[in-house]
C-alpha cells in the first residue's frame, strides 16, 4: 500500500521494502439496509435435496458458476445404494463423467459444457425407480463479471509482458478481455543452489534435485507445477507439488499424491497506482522455500494485488472464481487460508468478511482495515497540513499542531496526509506537504506507466477521462454522479471539531480552536481545497458498507480465526500505524460484542530497518520469531477448528478451539526475542509492558472525538453544548461557534449516517441473487 509515483528508482526502493517485509506465511449474517433481492429458490445455496438424492456444488455456489464447468456431489440415500442412477445437464447424458465412491453412495463429476446462463442439472433413478432431483445452476464466462458489476473501462491487457518461472512471457492477448492461452511451467528446489530453478525437462529429473517432506508425511521430490492463466480479466497463478515425471494427470479425482490438501490465497500490496491495468506482476509469490516444501498449495491473482487493482470488491469476486478453478483442478481443499501484509492484510480481511466461506483462517501483518479508511484518514490530515502550512502558518506551535493530528511526530502526520493522493485525480499537483524521506514529494494521480496518457483525466484537457482514485476504480460500489460521471464520494467533515481534544487538555487555546474550525474548509471532487466542508453522497456511504468496501467484520470474520501481527512497526514514517490494527479489532467488537475471534501480536522493526541491508541483528531475529511462531500457531488454530465436528456454531468453535497458549501480547527487540503475554491496548501512554515498548498513536478524526474504529463516515449531529468542552465560552464565542457550526456538531456516541453491516456475497450485478439496489434517501438513518 505504498503511495509513489512511478519512477524507476522509488520503485525499487519500495520493492525493496516488500520484499523485506514478510508475507507472514504461514454466522450469523446480519443483513441490514434497503435494496432488491431475487429469492428465486433455484438460485439459493445450499445442496438441493430431493426424494433420494442431495445434489451439491462443491467448487462454488450454484449460481455462482464460471467458466463453462462445475464439481458436482451427489449423495445418494441409503434405500437407493447400488441402484443405477442418470444424470443429464440441460438434456445431455453426462452420467459416464461421474465417479462413484466405495459404498456407492456418493457420485462426483466434474460436469462441463455448461451454457452462459441459466442451466439445469437432472438426476434420475433407473427403470421403474421414478426418483429424481434437479439443481439450477448459473454460469457466467471466465473473464467475468458475476457480482462486481460491469467491466470497469479502460483496461490495459498485460499478458505480453507477465513473465513466467521459465523467462517467457504469457504472450498477447487473445481479445478485449485479456484472455491469453494457459501455461503449465516447474521449477524445481535445487540441493546446489537452495533456490527455485525452472526444470528443463518433463521426462526427467536434474540429478541435483532436493527432496522434501511434507506435512502429511509424503517424500517427494520438490518439483511444483506452477500454472498461469487468466480469470475475471486477471492473470492467475496456483502452484502445488507434482512430480511431471511419475505423477498422474491432475484431477480432482486424482490430486497430486504430495499435497497435502491445504490451500493458501495470498495477496500483494499498494493502491496507488492500482486502477485500469490488468498488472504485470501478482505482487505475491506463489512458491514459498518452505509451505510449498510441506505440501501446501497457492493461488493468487493480478487483480488480488492492490497495486493493480485497489478495489477489494472485485479481489473478492476474483478470488472466489481462482479457488473455484483450483478446485475444478485439483480437488476440494481441507481448509483454505488467507495471508497477506499492508494491502494484502486488508484484502485477506475484506474477501473473509465479505465472501464467508472462501477462507476459513486469515493470518495478516501491517494491517489496515480497509484501503479507504487510509484515503479518508489522509483527507482530514490534508486538510490540516493546509491549515497549518497554508492558511494559518505562525498560529501553532509543532506540539499544538501534534496535538491536533495526533500523530507521534510531524513526519508521521506528513506520510499519513499524503495518503490523500489516491483520492486526488489531479495531475501534477503541487502540495506544500514537505517530502518524505522514503516517499518523496505529495503525489496526486498516481498512474501506471502502461496506461496511456491520452486515456487519463485532466480537469482542463481531458475531463472524460479515466480518474485514478480509490471512488471512480470501485465507482460500481459508490456509485456515479450522474452530472460529472465521476465516482461518488464517501468524504465528509461537516460538524467535526478538529482539536476537539487538544482544547480540551489545554493544549490549544479557544481563540486557535475557532479559528481553525472556522477556516479548515473541505475538498470538492477534484480534491481541489474549498472554503465550505464536504458533504458525502449517503448512498455511496451505503453501498460501501453493504459491499465491505467498509470493513464491517460482521460477517465471514465473524466466525474465523483472525492473527494480526505488526512485523512493520513505525509511528514515524510510511504510515503504517498501529491504531489501524485497533481499529480492525473495534469493528470486530461493535459487530459481534467481542474480538473473542482475533489474536493481536505486536512489535516489528521501523522501515528505516527494513531498508538496511540487512537488518539488525535484533531486527532480523524479532522478524523471524514473529513469522515463525504465529504460522505455527495460527495453523494449529485453524486445524483444530476444522477437526471440530460439534454442533456447536462455527463462531463457538473458533473461540473454543484457539490453542491455549495462543494468546495476544508482543515482543521484545533483541536478539533472543521474549514474547509478553499480556491483552494489547490502544495506548501511547507507559500503562502496560507492551504499550512501554510498542505505543501507539491516534490520528485526526481520533482527537476530534470520533471512534476508533474510524467507521462513521458520516456523522450525525446534535445540537451544540457546553457540557462538551472543558473551557467556558464567552458569549461572543459561543456565537462564533454557532456560525461555524450551524447545523450541530458530531454526536460520536451513535452510528454514522448510512452506517450498515456488510451483506456478504452481495451483487452489483450481473448476478440477481442478493443485489443491491440504489440507495439515495436517508429518512432511515435519522
Amino acid at each position: 500500500m505504498l503511495a509513489f509515483p512511478f519512477n524507476e528508482l522509488r520503485y525499487r526502493r519500495i520493492g525493496k521494502i516488500l520484499r523485506r517485509l514478510p508475507y507472514i506465511l504461514a454466522v450469523t449474517l446480519a443483513v441490514l439496509g434497503a435494496g432488491l433481492l431475487d429469492s428465486r429458490a433455484d438460485d439459493r445455496d445450499e445442496g438441493h435435496h430431493q426424494g433420494d438424492y442431495k445434489i451439491r456444488v462443491l467448487s462454488s455456489r450454484p449460481y455462482l458458476v464460471s467458466g463453462g464447468s462445475a464439481l458436482i456431489q451427489i449423495d445418494v440415500s441409503h434405500e437407493r445404494r447400488g441402484h443405477h442412477v442418470a444424470v443429464y445437464l440441460n438434456g445431455q447424458d453426462v452420467t459416464g463423467t461421474f465417479h462413484t465412491d466405495a459404498d456407492g453412495d456418493t457420485l462426483t463429476g466434474l460436469v462441463t459444457g455448461l451454457s452462459v446462463g441459466k442451466n439445469t442439472l437432472q438426476v434420475y433413478g433407473h427403470g421403474d425407480d421414478h426418483s429424481s432431483a434437479e439443481l439450477r445452476l448459473t454460469n457466467y464466462p471466465i473473464s467475468g463479471p458475476m457480482l462486481s458489476g460491469p467491466h470497469i473501462q479502460p483496461f490495459i491487457c498485460q499478458t505480453a509482458t507477465f513473465v513466467l518461472p521459465d523467462g517467457t512471457t504469457l504472450g498477447p492477448s487473445l481479445d478485449a478481455d485479456c484472455s491469453a492461452a494457459t501455461k503449465i511451467n516447474y521449477v524445481y528446489m535445487s540441493k546446489t543452489t537452495g533456490q527455485f530453478t525452472p526444470l528443463p525437462s518433463t521426462t526427467t529429473l536434474p540429478a541435483d534435485v532436493a527432496t522434501t517432506t511434507t506435512t502429511a508425511g509424503v517424500t517427494v521430490p520438490y518439483v511444483v507445477r506452477i500454472e498461469t492463466g487468466t480469470l475475471n480479466r486477471g492473470i492467475y497463478q496456483n502452484s502445488i507439488l507434482f512430480d511431471p515425471t511419475s505423477d498422474p494427470a491432475p484431477s480432482p479425482f486424482s490430486p497430486p499424491k504430495a499435497w497435502n490438501r491445504r490451500l493458501i490465497g495470498v495477496h500483494g500490496s499498494g493502491c496507488p497506482g492500482g486502477w485500469y491495468i490488468q498488472g504485470p506482476v501478482e505482487g505475491a509469490s506463489v512458491l514459498d522455500p518452505v509451505l510449498s516444501g510441506q505440501g501446501y498449495a497457492f493461488f493468487t491473482n493480478t487483480l488480488n494485488h492492490p497495486t493493480n487493482s485497489c478495489n477489494a470488491f472485485l479481489a473478492g469476486e476474483t478470488t472466489i472464481m481462482n479457488k473455484e478453478h483450483f478446485i475444478k483442478t485439483f480437488g476440494v481443499p481441507e481448509f483454505t487460508v488467507s495471508t497477506g501484509g499492508s494491502g494484502g492484510a486488508y484484502t485477506s480481511e475484506q474477501v473473509a468478511d465479505e465472501f464467508p466461506g472462501t477462507f476459513q483462517g486469515i493470518l495478516i501483518s501491517a494491517t489496515f482495515p480497509d484501503a479507504q479508511a487510509i484515503g479518508l484518514s489522509g483527507m482530514h490530515g490534508h486538510l490540516l497540513t493546509n491549515y497549518f502550512l497554508v492558511t494559518n502558518p505562525t498560529g501553532f506551535t509543532a506540539d499544538q499542531q501534534l496535538a491536533v493530528t495526533g500523530y507521534k511526530d510531524l513526519e508521521a502526520w506528513y506520510d499519513a496526509a499524503a495518503q490523500s493522493g489516491r483520492t486526488d485525480p489531479v495531475p501534477n499537483r503541487v502540495d506544500p506537504i514537505p517530502p518524505s524521506p522514503i516517499l518523496g514529494p505529495y503525489a496526486s494521480a498516481v498512474w501506471n506507466p502502461a496506461v496511456p496518457v491520452s486515456l487519463r483525466y485532466d480537469p482542463v484537457t481531458n475531463v472524460g477521462g479515466a480518474r485514478p482514485t480509490i471512488f471512480d476504480v470501485a465507482r460500481n460500489i459508490y456509485g456515479v454522479d450522474p452530472a460529472t460521471g465521476f465516482g461518488l464520494r464517501v468524504f465528509n467533515n461537516v460538524g467535526v471539531q478538529y482539536g476537539l481534544n487538544a482544547l480540551n487538555s489545554g493544549a490549544i487555546t479557544k481563540q486557535q480552536f475557532l479559528d481553525l474550525n472556522m477556516h479548515i474548509g473541505g475538498f470538492d471532487h477534484d480534491a481541489n481545497f474549498i472554503a465550505s466542508r464536504t458533504v458525502a453522497d449517503v448512498g455511496a456511504i451505503k453501498r460501501a458498507a453493504i459491499a465491505d468496501v467498509t470493513l464491517s467484520s460482521g460477517g465471514g470474520l465473524a466466525s474465523i480465526p483472525f492473527f494480526d501481527t505488526s512485523e512493520l512497526f513505525d509511528e514515524t514514517q510510511l504510515y503504517h500505524y498501529q491504531w489501524y490494527h485497533f481499529a480492525a479489532r473495534q469493528r470486530l467488537i461493535e459487530a459481534n460484542g467481542n474480538a473473542d475471534t482475533h489474536v493481536m501480536w505486536r512489535g516489528g522493526v521501523a522501515i528505516g530497518e527494513l531498508l538496511g541491508a540487512p537488518p539488525t541483528p535484533a531486527g532480523a531475529a524479532l522478524l523471524a520469531a514473529v513469522s515463525n511462531n504465529s504460522w505455527a500457531k495460527f495453523i494449529q488454530w485453524v486445524s483444530a477448528v476444522n477437526a471440530d465436528k460439534s454442533d456447536r456454531s462455527q463462531r463457538e468453535k473458533v473461540i473454543r478451539d484457539r490453542p491455549a497458549d495462543l494468546v495476544d501480547g508482543c515482543w521484545t527487540y533483541s536478539t533472543n526475542p521474549q514474547f509478553i503475554a499480556e491483552p494489547q491496548t490502544w495506548s501511547r501512554l507507559p500503562d502496560s509492558q507492551c504499550n512501554t515498548l510498542w505505543p501507539s498513536y491516534s490520528n485526526p478524526l481520533k482527537e476530534a472525538g470520533g471512534p476508533l474504529a474510524a467507521n462513521t463516515l458520516k456523522c450525525q449531529l446534535k445540537p451544540l453544548a457546553s457540557s462538551d468542552y472543558t473551557v467556558s465560552f464567552t458569549p461572543t464565542e459561543w456565537s462564533e461557534l454557532q456560525q461555524i457550526f450551524p447545523n450541530g456538531v458530531c454526536d460520536w456516541s451513535r452510528p454514522g449516517v448510512g452506517f450498515r453491516l456488510a451483506r456478504p456475497w452481495a451483487s452489483f450485478g450481473p448476478s440477481r441473487v442478493n443485489q443491491v439496489g440504489d440507495y439515495d434517501r436517508e429518512d432511515d438513518d435519522h
